[in-house]
């Protein structure tokens, strides 16, 4: 009888343990950059000598981040175009849910295309966006939705941010739809960076058509699935929140002169990744490295994370070996929320400093979550792409590389202001610290933990 029990038991365990190779061996292998791409690759292509009518705007403050997305929806005449990783039903959620709403009962078309994760993890039969997409002028659209009889295309995920409406502007960065990222709220934060593009003759916006050629590639593939309108009855409730926020945030609901706000860009350009869910050529890791080692001066780079092969590593090394200076900030081991960067950092941080890289560690207490850079004072980055395996070699991710001194300049200095409070790394276990500033104590819990978690998933850390 305990034989027949503890062959089932093997039994168990063999299922279990083919099941998971069927989810993570497709992603094991990290394909090399192809020669189209290394042939098609022109630094000189990021860079113009006139302006390009196109102008941009640094969107740095969540309270402000949530602002400007209402106004555009709210000032939408036609058409609105949502992508996100993750989006939830929280008060900054809900806003945007009644924005859209409100929208779509303007006569405005609403395409939302969301991440299969988020969507069976809080979209899925949630009331608030069951009042949304029950409308006529909706359509939701899932990017590779969980299926468990395909595990093998699990781990692919769409990691792209952007909202547009009609053809006046768009947003696009790092920002998630929920309280996190969007709006003055109390309690857990993430600290982030937008970018919002708008054109003076808006017939003529060529970034405006790289975004929506991308979205509609991605919306046509197979591996997008519309989904089936359903029925509920939180319209009445979010059409109340609405007209709430009419009245209690007036200054999101008038026209602005976006000129005014914006500097101008000689160029704008989209970098992606493939868009399929299946593992990836790294496109985009490789198309901003190689930019930045065609600098004369500095790279400024800010990522909340960094989890790098021996090639990405390398690719650092070749910028630090051409570039008089070259700094990156990313979260404290203490301060990273993510416990799967934090652990990578903690235990390969000597490694990364080898690559000649000066750190700057931020170390506030809030985790960081910024994907952004510059290179000398001609080139702004801002996008979704982190540092590490997962965006080089899983993800869609999409950074927006723009050719303007005047908004080089903006970032940097918004940049400098995380950096002011950071911590300046000189080997593995010291800092060059400034007056009165104390690194946050690495809590023995946490240390703990750290460990762990390096001898058990450490093997796994291309998925993390």
């Amino acid at each position: 009888m305990k034989r027949h029990r503890l062959r089932k038991l093997l039994i168990v365990i063999a299922l279990l343990l083919a099941y998971a190779g069927a989810v993570v061996l497709p992603y094991a292998r990290q394909p090399a950059v192809s020669a189209d791409t290394v042939e098609g690759f022109s630094a000189s292509g990021f860079y113009a000598d006139a302006d390009s009518g196109q102008r941009a705007r640094i969107i740095s403050d969540n309270g402000e981040a949530l602002a400007e997305r209402i106004r555009l929806i709210s000032q939408a005449e036609e058409e609105i175009i949502l992508s996100t990783f993750d989006f939830n039903a929280d008060d900054s959620g809900k806003m945007l849910l009644a924005a859209l709403l409100d929208a779509s009962r303007r006569g405005v078309h609403v395409s939302i295309l969301v991440d299969g994760l988020a969507y069976a993890t809080g979209i899925l039969g949630n009331p608030w966006f069951l009042a949304l997409t029950q409308e006529e002028n909706v359509e939701l659209k899932v990017y590779n939705p969980i299926n468990p009889l395909k595990p093998w295309k699990l781990m692919g995920r769409l990691h792209d941010k952007y909202l547009m409406a009609d053809r006046t502007a768009y947003i696009l960065g790092g920002r998630n739809c929920y309280d996190f990222f969007l709006g003055d709220h109390d309690g857990y934060k993430n600290y982030d960076w937008d970018v919002l593009v708008c054109c003076e003759d808006a017939e003529s916006f060529p970034s405006m058509d790289q975004l929506r050629e991308y979205f509609q590639s991605v919306w046509a593939l197979d591996d997008c699935r519309a989904v089936d309108k359903g029925k509920d009855e939180k319209q009445e409730e979010l059409l109340a929140l609405y007209r709430q926020m009419r009245q209690e945030h007036e200054d999101w609901f008038l026209p602005v002169d976006y000129k005014e706000l914006t500097v101008p860009a000689r160029s704008v350009q989209l970098v992606s990744n493939p868009i399929g869910p299946q593992v990836k050529e790294p496109v985009v890791f490789y198309t901003i490295t190689e930019l930045m080692e065609q600098a004369e001066e500095s790279v400024s780079i800010h990522t909340p994370y960094i989890l790098c092969d021996e090639w990405m590593l390398g690719q650092l090394s070749d910028i630090c070996g051409s570039v008089p200076q070259v700094s990156m900030m990313t979260n404290s081991v203490a301060n990273n929320g993510n416990p799967f960067g934090a652990m990578d950092y903690y235990v390969n941080k000597e490694k990364l400093l080898g690559s000649g890289v000066s750190m700057l560690e931020y170390d506030s207490g809030v985790s960081y979550h910024g994907k952004c850079f510059t290179i000398d004072d001609r080139i702004a980055a801002v996008g979704s792409f982190n540092w590490d395996m997962r965006s080089a070699y899983l993800d869609t991710e999409l950074m927006l590389v723009i050719d303007s001194p005047e908004l080089n300049g903006k970032l940097r200095e918004a940049m400098g202001l995380y950096e002011k409070d950071a911590l300046k790394v000189i080997d593995a276990s010291s800092y060059d610290l400034a007056e009165g500033q104390v690194p946050q104590p690495l809590s023995s819990g946490k240390e703990f933990r750290l460990k762990l978690l390096r001898y058990l998933a450490y093997w796994a850390r291309f998925l993390m």
